[in-house]
């Protein structure tokens, strides 16, 4: 697996909520207390999204926008045009904060007036994961605009299509179209000038280089050493872990570590694993070991992590 689908994989929440608006000018929608990853599409017409403190940013017809790490941000006609009501937890409510009913079904998931010219929007919501999460947020600024293309624009349209309708499988179905759409846009995004992109994702297509990093994620568990991952590029040693070291930021095998530590701190946290099992899982038979090298990266032993992270922490576990 490669090390981006590797992130998507581990990143991602069982949960994802898709929903469509069709409204004519002037309309406004303030989201509040957001999801870490929201992809909000353009499909017709023309939009307005800004966050709490960020300058507004035009959408035309097909752009796609990838909304992270903000509490708050909203979708209108026009920058000018203030919210008239807010979604929080999947709920309508007043600016003030007054419950509201929805009266403006459409269609499943689809809400709006739908009259002629109006702007058709798909937004889809993600709460990433933990630590890996974090990593694939490093990607993205709070607002990254991925304009219209030929790649992204049929899977668009397939999302939109399926959004409005209810059969069985339904939900299943949208969530592998949305995740179809948050990798094409993330590929687009990232072959931007403008993108700043943390150091292995510009070593993920590097020869050698690349090929060692998605064998590291493919089996982190694997007592891997620097000779042999150079074997498996058919590179020096030394010429490797130089390569390595350039291309990525660090050493072959402290990023292997770091990599490891992050999976078992989303381990920890999500999962109800015990310590040893989970130090299997990262490539230490030793669980004192995994506890110390844990220690070591997270200031915490993988007991204290657990408690912090709320989980119940049984004897021996």
């Amino acid at each position: 697996m490669d090390v981006l689908s590797d992130l998507l994989q581990r990143a991602q929440a069982a949960d994802v909520v898709v929903r469509q608006i069709i409204a004519r000018p002037p309309w406004s929608v303030m989201y509040a207390d957001v999801p870490s990853l929201t992809v909000v599409a353009t499909l017709g017409g023309s939009a307005s999204l800004r966050t709490g403190d960020g300058v507004p940013v035009s959408l035309a017809a097909g752009d796609i926008a990838l909304v992270s790490r903000v509490d708050s941000y909203t979708v209108a006609d026009s920058a000018a045009t203030p919210a008239s009501y807010m979604i929080r937890g999947g709920r309508k409510y007043t600016l003030d904060g007054e419950p509201v009913e929805w009266n403006e079904y459409l269609a499943p998931r689809t809400y709006g007036d739908g009259l002629p010219g109006a702007t058709t929007m798909v937004r889809g919501a993600y709460d990433l994961r933990g630590d890996v999460g974090k990593r694939l947020l490093d990607l993205l600024p709070p607002v990254a605009v991925v304009p219209a293309a030929e790649q992204t624009r049929p899977a668009l349209d397939m999302l939109t299509t399926e959004v409005a309708r209810e059969e069985p499988g339904q939900d299943a179905v949208l969530r592998r179209l949305l995740d179809f759409v948050l990798v094409l846009a993330l590929r687009a995004w990232c072959a931007r000038p403008e993108a700043e992109l943390p150091s292995w994702y510009h070593a993920l297509t590097a020869p050698a280089v690349g090929d060692a990093l998605r064998q590291i994620h493919e089996d982190p568990a694997r007592r891997w050493t620097v000779a042999e991952l150079a074997a498996l590029t058919n590179l020096s040693r030394a010429t490797f872990a130089a390569r390595f070291t350039t291309l990525v930021g660090q050493p072959p095998l402290t990023y292997l570590t770091a990599w490891r530590m992050t999976v078992a701190a989303d381990l920890l946290r999500d999962t109800t694993q015990t310590i040893a099992s989970i130090a299997r899982e990262v490539g230490y038979d030793d669980p004192f070991a995994f506890s110390t090298a844990f220690k070591r990266t997270h200031h915490q032993s993988p007991t204290e992590w657990r408690h912090a992270s709320g989980l119940p922490v049984r004897p021996g576990r």
